[in-house]
């Protein structure tokens, strides 16, 4: 038995097999956002600690999800660090979120993040991101309640960036990845360790007359999560990879004048996982399921070997070809300022229908008064029973005056 295949019942479900959870249910539970289901689907790489993809600011999220070549403060830790590079001045932030508010159950996401200049040097960021996967029932193979425990996920992280000349700059990385889905169910640890690493890299123009319009544009692009397979049973060979993920995009801003401006964005994205499951017995008694077996490429094969066709699947039977390009997720958005005081924004989401067709709007408002800035989006999905729907992001940011080497930020020329 491994870890995998030991945890699938929604806790509080009365009776049947022991409470059983793993790259099922603390993941399932929340991977439903990420994947939803459809009538024919593709063969998708399941990840571990996928809360590592959860959009962890209100403005970018907003904008359809759209960061890569924005990442002009404290958050461009996760969007793109290389975006650290070109500012300066110290800022702290938090964003809070009600996870899958229509399966109301509980979970939330928490994200603390911060950045510092040292002048000379660079500018350097942490990060701490929690996930909160509720509190669940244990029970034992005749179904009798045991006990309870908690799951959660939890990463921290630094990241530095610097500019190579005025207009380029570089950034990376690191994290540390703690993960608990269970608390010794069935004498399986069910917790497990991890570290994965970026690389980005921005590029931003100076501000040149278009239209008689001052205007901006960047591209940037972030490799995020490499690093090995996480394992959560170490009696058996099965893991499960980090996810691994490519983001890129571009963005302009056009200051029409002293009072209005607009910002448009698109980024896109790829996961790049690459995951083989075989079929290894037919199982040895009568109703027991078929054994697999599931390789998984290292991450730095994955880089390449993601880019394949994936599967397409109905009712388990592969029915056609998911091709790499459909495979890509693309975001895009619009944000206005008046004055820097007041933003509304407003995004489109695109996923393939044959892999995980997750497909909403975005809208979001922001507000700056003095060192505090308030941001808030809201996710409308455009299908029907979509778990992310009425989704909601908070986020504050608050500068610190005085506490590095400069005040503004150095992309702000």
């Amino acid at each position: 038995m491994t870890f995998r295949s030991l945890f699938a019942r929604p806790l509080g479900q009365r009776g049947g097999p022991p409470v059983r959870l793993a790259a099922a249910l603390a993941v399932a539970l929340f991977l439903a956002a990420s994947l939803a289901p459809t009538v024919a689907q593709a063969q998708v790489s399941t990840t571990a600690v996928p809360f590592l993809r959860i959009e962890p600011d209100s403005r970018a999220a907003g904008m359809g999800n759209t960061g890569a070549a924005l990442a002009d403060d404290a958050n461009a830790i996760w969007w793109n660090p290389a975006g650290l590079g070109f500012q300066e001045g110290a800022e702290v932030g938090i964003t809070h979120s009600n996870w899958l508010p229509e399966f109301n159950t509980n979970l939330f996401f928490d994200y603390l993040v911060g950045k510092y200049h040292v002048d000379g040097v660079g500018t350097f960021g942490g990060q701490l991101a929690f996930m909160n996967l509720g509190e669940h029932e244990q029970r034992d193979n005749e179904g009798v309640e045991v006990g309870d425990f908690r799951s959660f996920d939890l990463a921290t992280g630094i990241s530095y960036g610097v500019t190579l000349g005025e207009r380029f700059a570089l950034g990376t990385g690191a994290r540390a990845i703690y993960s608990q889905l269970a608390s010794n169910v069935a004498n399986i640890d069910g917790t497990a360790f991890a570290f994965g690493v970026d690389l980005a890299a921005l590029y931003r123009t100076r501000p040149f007359a278009l239209g008689g319009v001052e205007t901006t544009v960047s591209a940037g692009a972030n490799l995020s999560n490499m690093g090995p397979t996480i394992d959560y049973d170490r009696s058996t060979e099965e893991e499960d990879p980090l996810p691994q993920h490519l983001r890129f995009g571009a963005a302009s801003t056009f200051a029409f004048d002293q009072y209005n401006e607009l910002t448009v964005a698109v980024d896109f994205g790829k996961l790049l996982t690459n995951t083989e499951t075989t079929e290894v017995g037919d199982g040895d008694d009568e109703g027991d399921e078929s054994d697999t077996r599931r390789e998984v490429d290292p991450f730095y094969e994955a880089i390449f070997s993601a880019w394949g066709s994936k599967n397409r699947l109905d009712n388990g039977e592969v029915v056609g070809q998911v091709s790499p390009l459909q495979q890509i997720t693309v975001g895009g958005g619009l944000e206005y300022w008046y004055d820097q005081l007041f933003a509304l924004r407003t995004g489109y989401y695109y996923e393939n229908p044959d892999f995980g067709d997750r497909q909403f709007l975005n809208f979001g408002a922001g507000l700056r008064y003095n060192i505090v800035g308030v941001d808030f989006s809201y996710i409308f999905p455009i299908s029907g029973n979509d778990p992310l729907a009425n989704t909601i992001r908070i986020s504050l940011l608050v500068d610190i005056p005085g506490a590095s080497s400069g005040a503004d930020s150095a992309g702000a020329e």
